[in-house]
């Protein structure tokens, strides 16, 4: 049986896939990376629309960077 953080990570990985995935097409769509970031970011303002004001999801995205950001620069050091 499997806990509820093993089953959030599930749903997270799957989530996570999926973003790639839309990453990949986007890329084939335009070279441009500022177009690609500036679209991500506007998908997660739209994500919550009308639920929170846009400077909660600020917070919320740069928590979520302050997060991922080590892993990435542990990666980098590889």
């Amino acid at each position: 049986m499997t806990t509820p953080n093993e089953e959030n990570f599930k749903y997270y990985k799957k989530a996570e896939k999926k973003a790639l995935d839309i990453l990949a097409e986007m890329k084939a769509t335009t070279p441009k990376k500022m177009d690609i970031e500036l679209a991500l970011l506007v998908a997660i303002f739209e994500l919550h629309k009308g639920k929170m004001p846009a400077e909660s999801v600020s917070k919320i995205v740069q928590g979520h960077l302050e997060t991922v950001e080590p892993y990435y620069a542990s990666q980098q050091a590889k």
